[in-house]
């Protein structure tokens, strides 16, 4: 996920250094979230972001690894 996540910084980047714009963080809000625990040490949650533009919402996975979690599954649909 890490990888994935750092792919598309760097792209990002180089779309916005070749049109000459700065980067811009967006204005976001938490909606609902929805958390469920499908066995102990596993939890997988629906995240609603509201934005300007559009609402979206992200899915994670988080696993417990050596007393910290872990993001096994990013998605934003």
């Amino acid at each position: 996920v890490y990888r994935h996540l750092l792919k598309r910084v760097v792209l990002s980047n180089r779309a916005r250094a070749v049109k000459g714009l700065r980067a811009q963080r967006p204005t976001i809000s938490i909606g609902r979230v929805t958390i469920t625990e499908p066995r102990d040490g596993v939890v997988e949650a629906v995240v609603i972001v509201h934005s300007k533009v559009r609402v979206r919402a992200v899915a994670l996975r988080l696993e417990g690894l050596d007393n910290r979690w872990r993001a096994s599954a990013v998605n934003v649909l």
